[in-house]
């Protein structure tokens, strides 16, 4: 699930905080990484917890509006959507039920930001058109009605994000990409799975987690070479403009491009110029995306980095 997008994001914040916080130990920084890493996998476990938690609390609803109708008041309940036939499958999910086994909080402990997104979805036009269909849905449409509910109702919820936010401090930034995989595991639902439909690894393979551990270290302990590489290039620079930021992003930028031989230059420079982006200030990029060139380019025609160029 932990890909090299999420991987990356986590050292330059690593990495940063390893400098503010007056170069710690590095072993004790890499676990912080690797824990960082874990708290994203739990992420997504509470994401996909959070569709079982709306439909337990729909389900609530359900046995209150049918004890009314039996006293006489009110309509009969449909019980379409609690027995939307995805949900029910994550819900006797029996990797997620060992996952919220270990967990010390739920979203039991929140449920008034579950009661929230149900409104949310009750007021909605797909579940209006979802519960007044004539035919019977099929597995697919059930599957497919969560994918779009969690689309329009769980991605860009300040209110769970505020939530998430209070529950650990690792999760600021990475809902936005455990979102695509959330998204993602439930388009690979299959019914007849049943309780033991796999859910997505916390890493493809080893060399992710590889990946993660070298390009951290490799950061750290080059990087005063990685920096004199950068004073080589910046005669067209104005350095003092740089934010620190920039300064680590650009050396962890190095590190992959001189670390990672499969890795294209082009393809590491566009990754750190989307960070600069994101973590520093609005003009950042665009010194960042230069100086990688030239950085780039320098390490070519000294005979440290043998890939090929991105065009100009």
């Amino acid at each position: 699930m932990i890909n090299r997008e999420l991987i990356r994001i986590k050292v330059v914040q690593l990495t940063y905080a390893y400098y503010q916080n007056g170069n710690c130990n590095v072993e004790n920084a890499e676990k912080e990484l690797l824990f960082s890493l874990d708290k994203a996998y739990d992420l997504y476990h509470s994401l996909l917890d959070l569709i079982v938690a709306v439909t337990r609390v729909a389900r609530q609803r359900v046995d209150v509006a049918r004890a009314r109708h039996e006293r006489g008041e009110g309509a009969k309940p449909s019980e379409r959507f609690t027995l939307n036939k995805f949900a029910l499958q994550l819900e006797e999910n029996a990797t997620l039920n060992e996952w919220r086994g270990r967990q010390k909080f739920t979203w039991d402990d929140d449920v008034t930001a579950v009661r929230s997104v149900l409104d949310s979805i009750e007021a909605s036009e797909a579940y209006t058109e979802y519960m007044a269909a004539e035919e019977e849905p099929d597995y697919a449409a059930d599957r497919e009605l969560w994918r779009k509910l969690y689309k329009t109702f769980v991605v860009d919820n300040e209110e769970i994000d505020k939530v998430l936010e209070e529950r650990s401090l690792y999760w600021n930034d990475d809902k936005y990409i455990v979102d695509t995989f959330v998204i993602k595991t439930i388009k690979r639902f299959n019914e007849k799975s049943g309780a033991d439909q796999e859910l997505l690894p916390e890493f493809k393979d080893m060399a992710d987690r590889d990946f993660a551990v070298k390009l951290f270290r490799t950061s750290i302990l080059n990087s005063e070479q990685y920096q004199h590489y950068m004073t080589q290039t910046t005669k067209n620079w104005d350095f003092s403009r740089l934010a620190y930021m920039d300064v680590v992003i650009m050396q962890i930028a190095i590190a992959e491009m001189l670390s990672f031989p499969a890795i294209p230059v082009s393809v590491s420079i566009n990754e750190y110029v989307n960070l600069a982006k994101i973590y520093s200030t609005p003009k950042s990029w665009r010194y960042v995306n230069g100086m990688l060139d030239s950085i780039a380019r320098y390490l070519n025609e000294t005979g440290k980095m043998l890939k090929p160029l991105p065009e100009r």
